[in-house]
């Protein structure tokens, strides 16, 4: 086929140090891609950012391989299928994908492309239905396992993935408190989302402010920072207390190996238990979550809060904007106007 389109990509130049800069990056024009049998090509409208996505750009394993140098950069992303040779799409479909920073990508019917039937406002599916709300969804309800009652603690409270838990947790009953890095934050979780108390780590003693907002400790800890956040939780754990380990945002711009925490011994007084957990594992559950993520928005018990970056070549910088604290809420790029998107650009010759 062809479109004689254009696909920009945002390429790995560089290993990152720190914060990213665009030199680390190369913005290029490579051709549409060919399809061959069984795949089907999508145009990206939106690119959720995730702190996982810096962690790619190191070296080492984890449970995706690096982005090498010279490759397109991984993430997330939504579109529409403009052209496909696969029964699982039809040209129009949404899908939510990994397509990386790139205008068009080649998706397959796998674990990692999911077709919408019914998308509705598709910046909600990066913000809340897609798999932000699955982390949130399953980390906390079948990893963390809260009961009502309880204190659930959430870090990086006013994020895409943390400000859903801390509501989530509020359906089920429990006590819930964030911690945040500024004041406006802790506001917006405490004002907006119904928290109940949220400490400012940036300012606040943490260990005193943890031992005065759950004086009957710590029940389950959702972590999204790492580092001396999750130490000083560690230290204020309950008889056992769950730690979920969602993300560590606090270290994944250092060099070399983070230090372990040394309140880590708690876990064995207290009989608690910290876990890993990945979205994927539960990729056959995801029907269920997102219908009841839908009937909780529906009956006005969730709110969520977005940060727009307009435009593929600020995609670095919307990447920057989650370790610096810039955003509330989730950080999506928006690479194309879904209304601008052509649903039928090609034909077989």
């Amino acid at each position: 086929m062809s479109l004689g389109t254009v696909n920009r990509q945002v390429l790995l130049a560089r290993r990152p140090v720190g914060l990213v800069d665009d030199d680390d990056f190369e913005l290029v024009g490579s051709p549409v891609p060919e399809l061959a049998e069984g795949e089907a090509l999508m145009r990206t409208i939106y690119l959720g950012m995730d702190a996982t996505v810096r962690t790619w750009l190191n070296r080492g394993e984890g449970y995706l391989p690096a982005v090498e140098i010279g490759e397109v950069v991984r993430g997330s992303g939504i579109g529409r299928i403009v052209a496909t040779r696969s029964p699982a799409f039809a040209v129009g479909d949404v899908a939510y994908s990994l397509p990386g920073w790139q205008d068009y990508a080649v998706v397959r019917d796998d674990a990692f492309t999911t077709r919408i039937d019914d998308p509705g406002d598709l910046r909600s599916m990066m913000s809340v239905f897609g798999a932000t709300g699955a982390a949130a969804y399953f980390g906390l309800t079948d990893v963390g396992r809260p009961q009502p009652g309880q204190t659930v603690v959430v870090s990086a409270a006013a994020g895409a993935t943390g400000s859903l838990v801390g509501q989530i947790a509020k359906i089920l009953g429990c006590r819930v408190v964030g911690i945040a890095g500024t004041d406006a934050k802790c506001a917006w979780v405490v004002d907006e989302l119904g928290f109940d108390g949220c400490i400012n780590r940036r300012t606040a003693d943490l260990p005193r402010e943890l031992s005065e907002l759950c004086p009957d400790r710590v029940d389950v800890f959702f972590d999204n920072v790492g580092g001396v956040v999750l130490d000083a939780v560690l230290g204020r754990l309950a008889m056992h207390g769950r730690v979920v380990l969602c993300g560590a945002i606090s270290v994944y711009n250092d060099q070399g190996r983070p230090p372990g925490p040394s309140n880590y011994l708690n876990l064995i007084s207290r009989r608690g238990r910290m876990e890993g957990f990945i979205t994927l594992d539960y990729w056959d559950r995801f029907p269920e979550c997102f219908d009841q993520l839908r009937r909780w928005a529906a009956e006005g018990r969730l709110r969520w809060r977005e940060d727009v970056f307009p435009g593929l070549e600020q995609a670095p910088m919307a990447l920057n904007a989650l370790f610096t604290g810039a955003n509330t809420g989730k950080v999506i790029v928006q690479v194309a106007d879904d209304a601008d998107v052509p649903v039928r650009i090609w034909s077989p010759t």
